[in-house]
């Protein structure tokens, strides 16, 4: 059992913007300091086994220039890697191409794990659902992290499956999709837009499958 206000309040998340060739994206970061030390959140975050015991399985070669593929999701290319500290990747997913970026940084009994998400948007889709159609993802990807660190327990994919519409889990995605709002309200988006937005990805997120909305953000 986890405690979902305290692992939604120790996270931290901004939105910005960077140019790219192809014109102007936006990136969205998360961070959580884990206590335990760098070596081992880097091996949790980049051997394939252990990987799959909090993320999701994943197959290829983790290495620069490899490919690598996360099982029922996206595909990529790492591009960079500078072991204990960063790496990063292509993130490939429904046709589009976007980019992350792992970064972990020793702090006083413990490590910042930051990923930076850089992708260019829908914007009828980031009108439509806000940050949080991604990022309440990788909320529940920094949660995995956190409960595998503290246990080295691995997550049972049928649990794993049916979590997010249990009461606890719909509590998370409420609280997550709120969070992105607070951050998307920060980077200056309209109050009014960014609560609508919320509200819609949080539905989207929370719907029973036997009455599914009308359009499912893509993670």
């Amino acid at each position: 059992m986890i405690d979902v206000t305290s692992q939604i309040n120790a996270v931290r998340r901004t939105l910005g913007s960077r140019v790219l060739e192809a014109g102007e994206a936006r990136t969205m970061t998360v961070s959580q300091t884990y206590d335990a030390p760098v070596e081992d959140v880097w091996d949790a975050c980049t051997d394939s086994e252990r990987i799959s015991r909090w993320f999701m399985p994943v197959s290829g070669e983790l290495k620069v220039g490899g490919h690598y593929r996360l099982e029922g999701n996206a595909s990529g290319t790492i591009e960079r890697c500078d072991p204990p500290q960063s790496f990063a990747a292509t993130w490939e997913n429904g046709g589009m191409v976007s980019w992350i970026e792992v970064r972990l940084t020793p702090e006083a009994g413990g490590t910042r794990f930051e990923l930076e998400h850089t992708a260019h948007v829908d914007e009828h889709l980031w009108a439509e659902y806000g940050p949080g159609a991604v990022g309440i993802g990788w909320d529940m990807a920094l949660m995995g992290l956190a409960l595998h660190l503290s246990s080295g327990a691995g997550v049972d994919p049928q649990e794993a499956a049916a979590w997010p519409l249990s009461e606890e889990g719909r509590r998370f995605t409420t609280l997550s999709s709120q969070a992105w709002r607070d951050a998307s309200i920060a980077a200056g988006t309209d109050e009014a837009q960014a609560r609508a937005a919320a509200d819609r990805v949080t539905a989207a997120y929370t719907a029973a499958p036997e009455e599914p909305s009308e359009e499912q953000p893509q993670s």
